[in-house]
C-alpha cells in the first residue's frame, strides 16, 4: 500500500457526490479531483481486487452504477470506503487518491484494454465467489 510520500499533497477537503457517484478530493496543492466510484471500486488496493501479487489482478466488472455508501478516516493517511456491492477492504492512502484523480485518464484505458483482452463486458456480472481459494494454486 502507498504510504505518504515526504512533502505529497494531502486532502483539504473531500466531499462524496451520491448523485452523479464521484468523490471529490481538493489537495493542498490546489489541485482538485472527481474521482469516479467505479473508478475507485476497480482500483480498489484490496487484496480481494488485487490478487497476492503481480499477475493476480481480478478484473472487476458490473460497477458501473457502484454507490458509497460510507467513508471512513484510516488515520491522518488514508480512507477506507464501503462501496454499495459490500466491497469495504480496500484503504486508500492520500497518494492512492492523488493518482486515481491524475492518471484518471490513463487508468479507464488501461481497463478497457484488460476488459479487451478477458473478453468481457464493463457491465457483465461478477463471477460468483468460491472458485478461487486463497493458497490453493
Amino acid at each position: 500500500m502507498a504510504g505518504l510520500k515526504s512533502g505529497a499533497p494531502t486532502p483539504q477537503s473531500i466531499t462524496l457526490h451520491s448523485q452523479s457517484r464521484v468523490l471529490e478530493v481538493g489537495f493542498s496543492d490546489g489541485a482538485t479531483f472527481r474521482i469516479p466510484f467505479e473508478l475507485m471500486r476497480i482500483y480498489s488496493p484490496s487484496a480481494e481486487v488485487q490478487g497476492h501479487g503481480p499477475g493476480q489482478e481480478v478484473l472487476q466488472t458490473g460497477k458501473r452504477n457502484v454507490g458509497l455508501i460510507d467513508l471512513q478516516p484510516v488515520g491522518n493517511y488514508a480512507v477506507q470506503p464501503t462501496f454499495s456491492d459490500g466491497h469495504d477492504s480496500g484503504i486508500f492512502s492520500w497518494d492512492l487518491l492523488y493518482e486515481l484523480g491524475t492518471r484518471q485518464d490513463d487508468l479507464w484505458a488501461e481497463y478497457e484494454r484488460r476488459l479487451a483482452a478477458a473478453g468481457v463486458d464493463r457491465d457483465a456480472p461478477m463471477p460468483e465467489k468460491g472458485g478461487h481459494a486463497c493458497g490453493s494454486h
